[in-house]
């Protein structure tokens, strides 16, 4: 567990910072920006939350999600190779399953789409929104610092993707099970 006893330590002002292997990268390192982007995505939903409201189980499953992007931040910004002296936090094909068991079980009450939805809709439906696409930059990020040469595990990779899809599924459900989307109307206001 972490125990934070101070919240400053003055060891940032020089624009670096540490991984937790303790090793010193820039904040702008490939690595931090993928970590800080899931880390971005945490505050969202914890945004979207606060209108989740009557919705016990978006809620329950987007409180659970918080919890695992914690896991996926420590995954990402603990290189894999060297491998650390203890055994690294790294994300399971377990949560991705789960995560697709949820699309299927949101996804089964909602009408098949016949246009792309607009961000929008109920509040909660919104965040969400938004929620998924920082979750797309999020996977953009770990993919660009996967670019540089660094291996990152398979399934923090897979995780993001497909919760982009959970978020885009959950903003639907939050949308009265899809009643309240609001449909791109293509060339509509030429």
């Amino acid at each position: 567990m972490v125990t934070l006893n101070r919240i400053y330590t003055r060891t940032g002002d020089d624009g670096s910072t540490r991984l937790s292997t303790g090793q010193p990268v820039s904040k702008t390192d490939a690595r931090v920006e993928a970590y800080g982007a899931v880390d971005e995505l945490n505050a969202v939903l914890g945004v979207a939350r606060q209108h989740s409201g009557q919705n016990d189980r978006i809620d329950a499953m987007l409180a659970r999600i918080q919890n695992e992007l914690f896991d996926l931040g420590a995954d990402l910004s603990t290189p894999l190779d060297p491998p650390p002296k203890w055994e690294a936090l790294r994300i399971q094909s377990s949560q991705v399953e789960r995560l697709e068991a949820e699309i299927d079980w949101m996804n089964e009450s909602l009408k098949a789409l016949d246009s792309f939805i607009l961000p929008g809709g109920s509040p909660l439906s919104a965040h969400l929104h938004l929620a998924r696409t920082v979750a797309r930059r999020a996977e953009r990020a770990a993919v660009a610092f996967r670019e540089t040469g660094e291996p990152v595990t398979e399934a923090a990779l897979i995780y993001l993707n497909r919760l982009s899809d959970h978020l885009f599924v959950a903003a639907r459900r939050a949308n009265a099970n899809g009643a309240d989307d609001v449909l791109w109307k293509p060339g509509a206001t030429r």
